[in-house]
C-alpha cells in the first residue's frame, strides 16, 4: 500500500512539474513509436487565451500558412460536413542544404473545442502515411495544446533521423504559432 501511494505521489509530483514547464512558456515532446522509415512526434503547450478562442483561429485553415512558417499554401478543397472538411496544403522545408517541396490532401475531422484530426487522403510523391491530431485541453483559463504528427516520407530517410529533425521542429513550429495566435 505505501508503494502505490508513492507511486501516486511521484505521478502527481511529476504532473505538477510538467504544468509548471508548459506555464513557464516551455514546449514539452514526446517521441512515440511509428514505423521503421517514419516517425511520430507530440508536442504540447500553454497558450494564455481560452479554448475557443484558439478553435476558432486554429480552424481557419487557410490562415495556417501564417501559423507554420513551412506550409505555403492552406486550401478547404470541399466542405464534406460541419465538421468534415477536405483540405490540400503545401510546405517548403529545407534540409541539409536540400529543398524539399510537398503537397498533400487531408481529410479534417473536427469534434468543436476538442480535437481537430487529419488523416492522409492523398500523399503524392511525398509521404506514404500521414496523420496528425490538435488536441486542446483547458489549463486553468487558458488552453493546453497538444499537437501529434506521425508521418512516412515516401524518400527513404531514417526514421531515427526523421524523428530527431521533428523533435526539432516541431517545438519551433509551435512557439511560432503561440506568437500568432496571441496577436489574433
Amino acid at each position: 500500500m505505501a508503494t502505490h501511494t508513492a507511486v501516486a505521489q511521484q505521478a502527481q509530483k511529476r504532473s505538477s512539474e510538467l504544468n509548471s514547464a508548459l506555464l513557464n512558456g516551455e514546449v514539452i515532446t514526446q517521441i512515440q513509436p511509428h514505423t521503421t522509415a517514419g516517425a511520430a512526434v507530440t508536442a504540447t503547450m500553454h497558450i494564455p487565451l481560452t479554448r475557443e478562442q484558439v478553435w476558432q483561429q486554429l480552424t481557419n485553415y487557410s490562415r495556417w500558412t501564417a501559423f507554420f512558417p513551412d506550409i505555403t499554401r492552406s486550401d478547404v478543397t470541399a466542405v464534406l460536413s460541419p465538421q468534415s472538411k477536405r483540405i490540400t496544403q503545401a510546405a517548403c522545408k529545407t534540409f541539409l542544404m536540400l529543398s524539399i517541396a510537398v503537397e498533400i490532401k487531408l481529410e479534417v475531422a473536427e469534434i468543436p473545442q476538442e480535437s481537430i484530426r487529419f488523416s492522409m487522403v492523398d500523399g503524392g510523391i511525398s509521404f506514404r502515411d500521414f496523420a496528425a491530431v490538435l488536441e486542446f485541453n483547458d489549463l486553468g483559463d487558458s488552453t493546453e495544446l497538444s499537437y501529434t504528427v506521425q508521418a512516412t516520407p515516401s524518400i527513404p530517410v531514417p526514421g531515427m533521423f526523421l524523428e530527431q529533425a521533428m523533435k526539432y521542429d516541431l517545438p519551433n513550429n509551435m512557439r511560432h504559432l503561440r506568437q500568432v495566435l496571441l496577436q489574433g
